[in-house]
């Protein structure tokens, strides 16, 4: 395995996405160019999805100027993740929202990073002898081959963003925090339109990063119920930092 990771950064979907590769092609023209073809995956999922975008499918789609059949299949297929995790969560987690005039608002963004970062993490494992590590905005997903060295994935201090609470060894799987460290209170609970209280960053680790991204923010838009409800979810761990700055680690549940 190569010593230092090699790293790739790209801009897409307002974001900073980055590529650490180590191993066989980590600096090669093979891990460029599958690089290059995980980059084209997110600009696709921009194109499709993107709400800052009035020709994308999604826009039009809320517009009403196409029907939910005339769309690509991931547009329903993200969809259902998001109608899934808001019944799960009792409607805390939305991907229709009402807009400043009443209208209801199409807004996937909630399940699109992930989705769309775990896409591309399905480039990066056909790289053979090759780890990866690739951070979606501060999410990841990863891999290490043949029982390797894990990547150690930090989890930052929401009141203090330049310490960290705990660090995690991930050999395979995904990471996501929701919280309000970098972005100010942008995530409310969708059954008030207003900022949950009493929770200061939710971070959930799964296989998945469609599961740890929209299960972190569902985690957080609950709240004070945030830890009790992560604890039901089969197949994730995670960790709740709460307002007052204490932890609580959810273990998997039985």
């Amino acid at each position: 395995m190569t010593a230092a990771p090699v790293r790739y950064v790209e801009h897409v979907m307002g974001l900073p996405f980055s590529l650490a590769l180590r191993g066989r092609h980590a600096a090669d023209d093979v891990g460029r160019a599958a690089w290059a073809r995980a980059v084209a995956v997110l600009r696709e999922a921009d194109r499709v999805f993107s709400t800052h975008r009035a020709d994308s499918v999604v826009s039009r789609l809320g517009r009403g100027e196409l029907a939910l059949g005339d769309c690509p299949p991931e547009v329903a297929e993200v969809l259902a993740v998001g109608a899934a995790v808001q019944r799960d969560s009792g409607g805390a987690f939305a991907v229709r929202r009402p807009g400043p005039d009443g209208a209801e608002v199409l807004d996937p963004s909630g399940v699109v990073k992930g989705w769309a970062a775990e896409r591309a993490a399905g480039v990066l494992r056909g790289l053979p002898g090759t780890d990866f590590l690739l951070d979606a905005g501060g999410d990841v997903v990863c891999r290490t081959i043949d029982g390797g060295r894990p990547w150690r994935v930090g989890i930052e201090d929401p009141h203090d963003p330049r310490r960290l609470v705990a660090t995690v060894p991930v050999t395979a799987g995904a990471v996501a925090t929701s919280g309000t460290a970098h972005r100010g209170q942008h995530l409310v609970d969708a059954r008030t339109g207003r900022p949950p209280v009493g929770v200061a960053s939710v971070t959930v680790l799964a296989d998945s990063l469609v599961d740890a991204d929209v299960d972190a923010t569902a985690a957080y838009a609950l709240g004070r119920d945030a830890a009790r409800w992560l604890a039901g979810r089969a197949g994730r761990t995670g960790l709740v930092v709460w307002a007052d700055g204490t932890a609580e680690t959810v273990p998997p549940a039985p």
